[in-house]
């Protein structure tokens, strides 16, 4: 009946294959950047202002870039892309990709990027929202209800 024609025990099964063949993600946080952790944190703070500086650098560039700056320990471009992953493990840059050309002939190029310091002030300062100031005005009804009630006070007031 599991494996059955149709119904929901075919699409179960489908689900619990399909989830069971992902690879796991790889923990990022677990990366080991080969240099000790004050020597890290170090290269990482450098690396991490050359790209603050320059802007959303690819790594051949941020290879450039942390050349140029003479960024003490970083050994090698590999070395750089292991410390890059180690830097995005701890939430100090962020990748995002963009897709360059045609759809047909697309390629992609992965760009990492600072994030913010202080996430709610880059938010108030992008905000895109237009600030909306609604003035209600009294709805009618709750204005003729009102004479009214004023009215029968005042023939009330005038029939003693």
């Amino acid at each position: 009946m599991l494996f059955g024609n149709g119904g929901n025990g075919s699409m179960i099964v489908n689900q619990l294959v399909r989830h069971f063949s992902k690879k796991r993600a790889v923990n990022v946080r677990k990366i080991n950047p080969r240099v000790s952790p004050q020597v890290a944190t170090t290269i990482a703070q450098d690396i991490y202002n050359v790209i603050k500086q320059h802007g959303a650098l690819t790594i051949p560039n941020t290879w450039i870039q942390a050349k140029e700056a003479a960024i003490n320990g970083l050994e090698s471009k590999t070395h750089l892309k292991l410390m890059l992953k180690w830097m995005r493990g701890r939430n100090l840059l962020r990748l995002f990709c963009k897709q360059v050309g045609s759809s047909k002939n697309a390629s992609k190029k992965f760009y990492h990027c600072t994030l913010p310091e202080d996430p709610e002030a880059a938010y108030l300062t992008n905000s895109v929202e237009p600030e909306l100031e609604i003035k209600k005005k009294p709805s009618t009804k709750k204005a003729k209800k009102a004479k009214t009630k004023k009215e029968v006070q005042a023939e009330l007031i005038s029939r003693r």
